[in-house]
């Protein structure tokens, strides 16, 4: 199992926030190893909302089907997906305001298929990139919401 934290603030209200990171349309803006959608609602997800995204890692593109488990907007998301040889991940965005902005917790947990061995080669393969993506997908994000686009 692999875990990856990120914090980021953003100067924007979280409700603002909440909308960017709630559309899976628009992931495309923000998530650095996104590549495409795959059948996804319109607009913001809702709890029990599914959808189907194409990610890629060092070149290897992978589908995840993913279910939003858990939905308390604007303040937080629990992510469930399911990718190729039953890999497990979920994700999770916490959203708390603060000042005049929102500070932005991000955590992703992946399980890799073949328990230990399948860990033992997932992370001599990635070491490090997750948190690298992960780190860079939310300053994408915070310029997105803050109105100073793509970077």
């Amino acid at each position: 199992m692999s875990e990856v934290h990120a914090t980021i603030d953003i100067a924007a209200p979280p409700h603002k926030v909440w909308d960017a990171v709630m559309d899976p349309r628009r992931l495309e803006e923000w998530v650095t190893i996104h590549r495409r959608l795959r059948r996804a609602p319109e607009g913001p997800a809702h709890e029990g909302d599914h959808f189907e995204q194409v990610l890629s890692l060092h070149g290897v593109h992978f589908r995840v089907r993913w279910e939003l488990d858990t939905c308390k907007e604007p303040v937080h998301a629990h992510w469930i997906g399911h990718g190729p040889a039953r890999s497990h991940a979920e994700i999770e965005y916490h959203l708390a305001a603060q000042d005049s902005g929102t500070r932005f917790d991000y955590r992703n947990e992946f399980r890799p298929p073949l328990g230990p061995l399948g860990s033992l080669a997932s992370r001599a393969l990635v070491r490090g990139l997750p948190q690298r993506e992960a780190d860079a997908s939310l300053q994408r994000l915070k310029a997105l919401v803050e109105g100073s686009g793509k970077q």
